[in-house]
C-alpha cells in the first residue's frame, strides 16, 4: 500500500468527492488550528475575546470603591473586609469573535495530481476551521462559491452551524464536478459579498488558490481587513511548482477541460522556464496580499492537512 492509498484511507476520502464522514473527522482535530486573535482587540463582538467595555462578564478586571447605583451582587466582600470600605468588582465583558470562511470551489480548484483535489483540501480546511470555532463557542459562518453559484451560511453557534456548512460543501463540490464552466469574476464577486456578510471584528479566512486575484478583488480584501482580521490560506498542488521528473524526454497532452496543450517532460530548459513562470505567479500573489497586510499560509493538496499543520506547529 503506497502513501497516497494509506492517506486516503485515513482521510476516509477518494480525493475527488466529499462525504460527511471525512468532514466530521476534523471535529476531533480542532486543536490543529489556532483561532486566538493575533493581537489584543480594543473591542470585539460575547465569548473568549476581551474588550475594554466594562460590564458583567467572566473576566475580572479590578476592584474599586462602591458607588451609588452599582450592583450589590458585585460587592467584593474580601476587599471590603480587609479595607473597611465597600468595594465592588468590575469585569471586562467577554465578547465573541465570529469566524467567517470564504471557500473557493471554482473550476481552478478542481485540480489535483497526487492526493486530493485542491477543492477537497479547501473543504477540509473549512471544516477544520468551523469545528475549531464551534469548540471555542464562537459563531461560525461561511460563503462557499463555485463556478456559477454560491451559498451563504449565516454565522451561528454550536455544531448545527458546522453541520450546515459541511452539508453545503458536499453539495457544491458535487455540483462543481459536473459543471465545467467558469464565471470570470467569481472570486471578485465572492470577495465583495464577504465584505457585506462578515461582521466587523470577525476573523475571516479566505481559502483559495487565488488564481483569480486581481486589483478589484484585492481592494475588496483590503477593505475587509480594515474591520476584520483576515487570513489567507492558499491551496496549491505540487505540479503547480514543478513538472514531474521522467527518464528521458516525453510528450504529454494536458487539458483544463476546455483547451489542450502538449508539454515536453524531461527537457531541462522547458522545466526551468515552467518553474520560473510559476514562481513569478506565486510571488505576484504574495506581493498583492503582503501589500494589503493579509497573512498568507500555503497548504498543499498533495499531503494530508493534519500532517502539514502538525509540522507547521
Amino acid at each position: 500500500m503506497n502513501d497516497s492509498t494509506r492517506w486516503l484511507k485515513a482521510l476516509q476520502s477518494d480525493g475527488i468527492h466529499l462525504t460527511s464522514q471525512e468532514l466530521l473527522r476534523y471535529r476531533q482535530l480542532h486543536k490543529l488550528v489556532n483561532l486566538a486573535p493575533a493581537a489584543k482587540k480594543q473591542a470585539g463582538g460575547s465569548g473568549a475575546y476581551l474588550s475594554k467595555y466594562k460590564g458583567r462578564g467572566m473576566e475580572f478586571d479590578e476592584a474599586r470603591h462602591y458607588q451609588a447605583g452599582d450592583d450589590i451582587r458585585a460587592i467584593d466582600w474580601r476587599v471590603t473586609a480587609r479595607t473597611g470600605k465597600t468595594h465592588t468588582k468590575i469585569y471586562r465583558e467577554e465578547r465573541e469573535r465570529p469566524v467567517f470562511v470564504l471557500c473557493d470551489l471554482s473550476e481552478s480548484m478542481q485540480f489535483g495530481t497526487q492526493l486530493l483535489l485542491k477543492s477537497v483540501q479547501a473543504a477540509h480546511l473549512t471544516a477544520l476551521i468551523s469545528w475549531a470555532a464551534a469548540q471555542r463557542g464562537d459563531k461560525v459562518g461561511a460563503l462557499l462559491f463555485g463556478a456559477k453559484n454560491h451559498h451563504e451560511c449565516k454565522p451561528m453557534t454550536r455544531s448545527k452551524a458546522v453541520l450546515a456548512i459541511c452539508h453545503q460543501l458536499i453539495q457544491m463540490q458535487s455540483a462543481a464536478l459536473t459543471n465545467a464552466s467558469q464565471q470570470e469574476n467569481a472570486f471578485e464577486d465572492a470577495c465583495a459579498r464577504a465584505r457585506r456578510l462578515a461582521r466587523p471584528g470577525s476573523l475571516v479566512y479566505i481559502v483559495s488558490d487565488f488564481n483569480q486575484l486581481n486589483t478589484a478583488s484585492a481592494q475588496h480584501i483590503a477593505q475587509l481587513s480594515r474591520h476584520c482580521e483576515v487570513k489567507a490560506l492558499m491551496v496549491t498542488d505540487p505540479l503547480e511548482f514543478t513538472l514531474p521528473q521522467t527518464n528521458g524526454q516525453r510528450e504529454v497532452i494536458v487539458t483544463d477541460g476546455t483547451s489542450r496543450q502538449t508539454w515536453q517532460l524531461g527537457n531541462r530548459h522547458l522545466t526551468q522556464k515552467y518553474q520560473n513562470t510559476q514562481r513569478a505567479h506565486f510571488d505576484n500573489i504574495n506581493s498583492w496580499l503582503a501589500e494589503i497586510g493579509v497573512s498568507l499560509q500555503h497548504i498543499s493538496a498533495g499531503l494530508p492537512l493534519d500532517q502539514q499543520l502538525v509540522n507547521a506547529g
